[in-house]
C-alpha cells in the first residue's frame, strides 16, 4: 500500500528545492551497492529534515540507524555554525560505506559515526540532545524513544521514521514483529502525557514530537 500517490509525491519532489549534488552521489551509490537501498530517507524526505534542522538550530542531533550516511548529510547541510552530529550504526557494512559518504564532503567533519548499539551510545550522551531522529530497528522505537526523551533539550524534538510502515499499520491480519512494534509505538506515543506529537503522511510515515515543559528531565548538566 502506498501512503502517497506516487504522482502526487513526484510533483512534491519536483517543487521542492534541488538536491545537492553530494547527496545525489550518495543515493546513486546506495541504489547501486545495496539491494535494501529503499531504507533510504530520500530526496523529499530529506529535505524535510534539512529543514527542520535550520528550524530548530540544534547544537547536537542524535541520528539512530545511519544506513549510507544520506540523512545525516541533509541534515548537516543546515546545522548552525558549532552543530554536531552523532549517528549510530550498528551494521558495519552500512557504517563503512557512511563513513565514505561523510569522507566525501566537508559536511562530513561536522558527523560523528559512532559504530555498535544505539541504546549503547544513547546512555553515554550527557545531552541536552536538541534533536533526534529514529530511522533504525522498529522494534526498538519504545526504548529509543523512552532512552532519549529524558535528554532532549526543552525546545527539543523527536522525529521517528516509518510510523506509517508502507500502510501495514491499518492491516490488523499483520502481525509481524515490525509491524506490531510500529503499532505499539505510535499509541504509546500519542497517549504520552509528557509530549505533544503530530503524524505526518510524508513517504512512509514521519511522526514529529516534542516535550511539554516540566515533564521531562533532562539527564546531566553539560553537553557530550
Amino acid at each position: 500500500m502506498d501512503i502517497a500517490d506516487a504522482a502526487i509525491e513526484r510533483y512534491a519532489t519536483e517543487h521542492s528545492s534541488p538536491e545537492p549534488e553530494h547527496l545525489s552521489e550518495v543515493a546513486a551509490a546506495t541504489r547501486a551497492d545495496h539491494d535494501d537501498h529503499q531504507m533510504m530517507v530520500g530526496r523529499l524526505e530529506g529535505a524535510l529534515l534539512a529543514m527542520t534542522v535550520h528550524a530548530v538550530s540544534p547544537a547536537l542531533v542524535l541520528e539512530i540507524g545511519t544506513f549510507t550516511g544520506y540523512s545525516a548529510l541533509a541534515m548537516a547541510e543546515a546545522l548552525p555554525a558549532g552543530g554536531r552530529i552523532i549517528t549510530c550504526e550498528a551494521d558495519p557494512e552500512h557504517a563503512r560505506h557512511a563513513r565514505q559518504s561523510f569522507s566525501g564532503t566537508r559536511l562530513g567533519e561536522r558527523i560523528e559515526l559512532r559504530e555498535g548499539p544505539a541504546i549503547d551510545t544513547i546512555a553515554s550522551i550527557r545531552g541536552p540532545i536538541d534533536l533526534v531522529f529514529i530511522d533504525a530497528d522498529k522494534e526498538s522505537y519504545l526504548d529509543y524513544y523512552e532512552a532519549t526523551l529524558p535528554k532532549l533539550s526543552p525546545r527539543g524534538l523527536i522525529v521517528a521514521d516509518n510510523t506509517l510502515w508502507s500502510g501495514r499499520v491499518l492491516d490488523d491480519d499483520d502481525t509481524s514483529t515490525s509491524t506490531v512494534a510500529i503499532r505499539r509505538f505510535n499509541d504509546y506515543v500519542a497517549r504520552d502525557p509528557r509530549v505533544r506529537c503530530v503524524q505526518l503522511t510524508v513517504r512512509d510515515g514521519v511522526t514529529l514530537i516534542r516535550p511539554i515543559a516540566g515533564r521531562t528531565t533532562m539527564d546531566g548538566g553539560g553537553r557530550s
